[in-house]
């Protein structure tokens, strides 16, 4: 099978594996095995999958039925993890199964389980005092809160942004971002100091302390399940039955056709139909009194399917925002920290300008946003809970920023993605009945199954193999690794992905 002949090629010449991230062939390597050729990027970590037992096995079985006896809540419990034993790209349960994990906990795994640089942050004794109390840090910061900010932070704040405001989670981001724009958009239209009639209503909910502007989302979105947001999460049923919504407009999203060379003039007339959608809904709910004072997006979308729209669509959505004086809102909760080959996914659509807001939290370890100094807070308590941060998070994403930056795990990700999506496009080539519409960035990568049983039968014999996958949308499969994800991991999966395939 040719590509298999390629990955074992590239075995024998790994340009990219051997400290080399530019892609300098290293030859002259003496090789009796594949993994004798293989520089790994985690230390002593893992040779391949090991599967002992049915998943999940009996301990978690056990495991999950004690669990549910006390929260009620366990139906999304796949298994229990062993993490002291989980390595690198290579996750253990309590049964001790060893799985090659392309999911990483939800994409939030940033540089693979247990690396040593965070495990050394977290034995220093001079970051004793950060992980035993919790400070309110709106109120009661530690003398080394700013500098860790800006280690973990600002070392990779998006061009042109140079302010933050950290979070706990990403709903909590998404929502404050919100809340932001929000007090800017009023504090303009206004002109002036609140009105005593405006406080005063305000405690009450009611205009005009409490106008009623809106925020637009898009089809398929998912911005996180609390009850603000959940207004703006348009992908799931589940996520919104029985919730009360503050009905805020909804845009079509694009849905492209694939590949891309094949559909060019269909794809930009999606697009183009999209976007007027934004302007009319812009301007009628201004019409009603509902001004929209906010888009938001994600680069691309996770839950609902990883959905991706062109560079020119996003361009033209930032103007479409200035034209109307509305705040652009970057949801790259899920995009953000390098998976997608670029540090931020926006960094690859051109924008004449920096967004106004990107959010951000999974692999950053510690939720926030980034913001432009005209939408900054206007008074204290505007933005605030008790924690607005995790110091112990910050100390480690510190270390994980300088990983990625010496190691180039950037530049990783964009040559692994490339060459797992060979692999995909070259499997959806040989199985068409099972396989469609291959598409991704970097290691954000997805295929679709033929149907929502079949994705879902697929990733479950995938992972007796030993490889874990992700589910997303009505039918997608969906691959989030870690940024130390090499080529030689991409040959497991798609050689176990293949045989899972062969045998439907």
């Amino acid at each position: 099978m040719a590509w298999i002949q390629r990955l074992r090629l590239s075995r024998i010449y790994p340009s990219s594996w051997t400290g080399c991230f530019h892609g300098s062939v290293c030859r002259g390597l003496s090789v009796t095995s594949a993994n004798a050729a293989v520089q790994k990027l985690v230390p002593n970590e893992y040779d391949g999958p090991s599967v002992k037992t049915p998943i999940p096995g009996p301990r978690s079985q056990e495991l999950i039925a004690k669990l549910d006896a006390i929260t009620k809540n366990s139906g999304t419990v796949q298994y229990f993890v062993d993490f002291k034993a989980s390595l690198g790209n290579y996750l253990v349960d309590v049964d001790g199964n060893r799985l090659l994990d392309l999911f990483m906990q939800i994409s939030s795994i940033p540089i693979g389980y247990n690396h040593p640089a965070v495990i050394d942050v977290l034995k220093s004794s001079d970051n004793l005092h950060a992980m035993v109390n919790r400070p309110a840090l709106g109120v009661f910061p530690g003398e080394t809160f700013p500098d860790m900010l800006d280690q973990a932070f600002m070392q990779c704040a998006p061009k042109g942004l140079t302010k933050v405001q950290p979070m706990m989670c990403g709903a909590c981001s998404n929502e404050n971002a919100i809340k932001q724009a929000f007090l800017t958009y009023r504090r303009k239209k206004r002109g002036g100091p609140a009105t005593q009639e405006e406080m005063d209503s305000c405690v009450t909910g009611k205009e005009p302390g409490c106008p009623p502007y809106t925020v637009l989302s898009f089809t398929g979105s998912f911005h996180g399940r609390t009850l603000g947001c959940l207004s703006m999460t348009n992908s799931k049923p589940i996520f919104r039955l029985d919730f009360p919504s503050l009905g805020w407009p909804v845009a079509p999203f694009p849905r492209l056709n694939y590949p891309l060379e094949d559909f060019v003039s269909e794809n930009k007339a999606e697009e183009s139909r999209c976007l007027q959608e934004v302007i009319r809904s812009i301007e009628e709910n201004k019409v009603r009194g509902r001004d929209v004072a906010a888009v938001i997006v994600e680069p691309i979308q996770g839950e609902g399917g990883d959905n991706l729209a062109s560079a020119d669509f996003f361009r033209q959505l930032q103007a479409i925002c200035k034209e109307h004086g509305v705040a652009l809102v970057l949801d790259e909760v899920q995009t953000g920290c390098g998976t997608s080959g670029h540090f931020w996914a926006h960094e690859a659509w051109g924008l004449p300008e920096p967004p106004d807001f990107v959010t951000f939290s999974k692999k950053m370890l510690s939720g926030g946003y980034y913001f432009k100094d005209e939408f900054a807070v206007d008074a204290p308590s505007r933005i605030f809970n008790t924690w607005m941060g995790d110091p112990p998070k910050l100390l480690m994403l510190g270390a994980i920023i300088k990983v990625i930056q010496e190691m180039d795990l950037v530049g990783q990700a964009r040559e692994s993605g490339q060459y797992m999506m060979d692999g995909i496009k070259d499997l959806q080539a040989r199985y068409p009945q099972h396989l469609s519409r291959a598409r991704g960035m970097g290691t954000h990568i997805a295929v679709d199954g033929k149907d929502t049983e079949s994705a879902a039968k697929i990733a479950s014999l995938v992972r007796e193999k030993g490889v874990i996958m992700g589910l997303s949308g009505k039918q997608s499969i969906r691959f989030r690794p870690a940024l130390v994800f090499q080529p030689h991991h991409a040959d497991i999966c798609l050689e176990r992905f293949d045989d899972v395939l062969a045998s439907l």
